[in-house]
C-alpha cells in the first residue's frame, strides 16, 4: 500500500507565497514522475506542474515563472513552491505519483493520489 500526503496549504493574500509538500510512503520500490494538479470550484482538475525521475519539469502556462516543482528522492517527497500567487490560483491542490510498489512477491505500477490541500488566495 502506498500513501501520498500533502501539506502546506493555506490562505494568503495576492502576491504571497506558499510551499506545498507531498510525501509518499509505503511499500515503494521506485517513483517515476510526480506532479501537482489543482481543481477549482466548478472546474475540471488541471495539471499544474510535473517532474520526471530525471528532474525534467513541465508547467502549465498559467504558472510558468511563478511556481517551481522539485523533488527529494531520498525523502520520496515532491514540493511546489508557489510565488506571486493570484486569486485564480485558489483551488484544491493534489499530488500525484507514478509509483512501483510491491507486496513482497508482486510488483505494481500505477498512479497514486493524495487527498488534496486547500489553497486560498484572497485579500
Amino acid at each position: 500500500q502506498v500513501q501520498l500526503v500533502e501539506s502546506g496549504g493555506g490562505s494568503v493574500q495576492p502576491g504571497g507565497s506558499l510551499r506545498l509538500s507531498c510525501a509518499a510512503s509505503g511499500s515503494i520500490v521506485s517513483i517515476n514522475r510526480m506532479g501537482w494538479y489543482r481543481q477549482a470550484p466548478g472546474k475540471q482538475r488541471e495539471l499544474v506542474a510535473i517532474i520526471s525521475s530525471e528532474d525534467t519539469t513541465n508547467y502549465a502556462d498559467s504558472v510558468k515563472g511563478r511556481f517551481t516543482i522539485s523533488r527529494d528522492n531520498a525523502k520520496n517527497t515532491v514540493y511546489l513552491q508557489m510565488n506571486s500567487l493570484k486569486p485564480e490560483d485558489t483551488a484544491i491542490y493534489y499530488c500525484s505519483g507514478l509509483i512501483t510498489s510491491t507486496t513482497g512477491t508482486l510488483f505494481r505500477l500505477r498512479d497514486y493520489w493524495g487527498q488534496g490541500t486547500q489553497v486560498t488566495i484572497s485579500s
